[in-house]
């Protein structure tokens, strides 16, 4: 059996010339997994998440598996080559993750230690938030422990080895795989920092392409501080073409029925994973009493009570998110919370509410 390693390496701490050499010899070292899966050589030692001392798994977004991708990061500066030690330094990773990044857990499924254990993060259940874009498809592993400037010990290796292995035995993760890639990571335990030269918003669609009306409503006061969540109730969408005429549909039932100066909304997203500017960026919405001038609302096109958006129109909505940060739209300490927080009402749906809660920034 002819098996592929989509290794994405997280080269946070190593240059070009080390991440190369640590993914070849990966590479080298996973070039026997169908031998020992074959000879059923997959003993591992694995600490479990309530072992190593953190609390029950904050997430819940599931994982549809098994997964084409397994993500492979190295997080530096949390020397440790014993369980004792490593555990303590994974619980520093968890409490920075959890209190200072405001994600629901720490962000891998697991993580390899130097000494050669393997630790469980979210599991092979949950969603990880290892590497944007990927989570929903991939399982992220760690390597930790590791002295700086070095790469991991050949016991943990060994592990990574066995974890993989043990992975695509149980049928989380597929034998098929595209060619490897190299992606670069930020260090997790290092200050955040201000975002670099400000990129373009991909996959908005402007109002002219979906032929809005022309209206005149109130600006906003930038950086906005909160984004909230809606569902727009009624219909979904999952062709571009009928998006195009659905935007168009609640727009006017703003206008026309609600007597609003413009649809309530700041972007709308479509479940052909595109998001649809409302009023944009810097024109107030309608839908959050109170707080229409200094948040960022984005409408989820459709009815989410029992069944959540899928995962392109997820994954659109938190680019959006991070775009709006990145182009200081938004500020990096906002809050994020859902419509119902804030009005009684069902929007967004408890399907989607359920998920946003483990989305960073979440507040009840």
């Amino acid at each position: 059996m002819l098996l592929w390693l989509p290794v994405l390496l997280g080269a946070f701490s190593w240059n070009e010339t080390q991440a190369k050499r640590i993914s070849e010899g990966l590479q080298d070292l996973f070039g026997n997994i169908s031998q020992l899966i074959d000879k059923g050589r997959l003993g591992l030692n694995v600490v479990s998440h309530k072992e190593w001392g953190a609390e029950a798994v904050g997430c819940s977004t599931p994982l549809t598996r098994p997964v084409d991708f397994f993500v492979t990061h190295h997080v530096p500066g949390l020397e440790c080559h014993n369980r004792t030690a490593c555990s303590q330094r994974l619980w520093e990773l968890w409490d920075h993750h959890v209190h200072n990044n405001s994600w629901c857990d720490v962000a891998y499924n697991f993580l390899v230690g130097d000494d050669g254990r393997v630790y469980e993060g979210v599991g092979w259940n949950i969603q990880g938030m290892h590497t944007q874009g990927y989570n929903h498809i991939s399982l992220g592993f760690a390597f930790f422990g590791t002295k700086e400037g070095h790469g991991p010990s050949p016991a943990a290796l060994s592990a990574m080895q066995g974890l993989i292995s043990y992975a695509i035995l149980k049928g989380h993760l597929s034998s098929v795989y595209v060619q490897p890639l190299l992606v670069k990571g930020e260090n997790c335990l290092a200050p955040l920092q201000k975002a670099s030269p400000k990129k373009a918003c991909s996959n908005i669609v402007p109002r002219s392409a979906w032929e809005a009306r022309k209206t005149h409503c109130p600006k906003m006061n930038l950086p906005a501080k909160y984004v909230v969540i809606f569902h727009t109730a009624g219909r979904t969408c999952i062709m571009s073409d009928e998006c195009h005429l659905l935007v168009q549909d609640i727009q006017s039932f703003f206008i026309d029925r609600l007597n609003s100066c413009d649809v309530g909304y700041n972007f709308l997203v479509g479940q052909d994973g595109v998001i649809y500017e409302g009023v944009g960026w810097n024109v107030q919405g309608s839908r959050a009493p109170g707080y229409n001038d200094i948040a960022l609302g984005i409408a989820f096109m459709g009815t989410f009570l029992g069944t959540p958006p899928n995962a392109a129109a997820l994954e659109a909505a938190q680019n959006l998110i991070q775009c709006a940060v990145d182009k200081g739209y938004l500020t990096p300490n906002y809050l994020l919370v859902g419509h119902s927080d804030i009005v009684n009402t069902l929007s967004p749906g408890e399907a989607l509410y359920n998920i946003i809660k483990t989305w960073p920034h979440f507040k009840h």
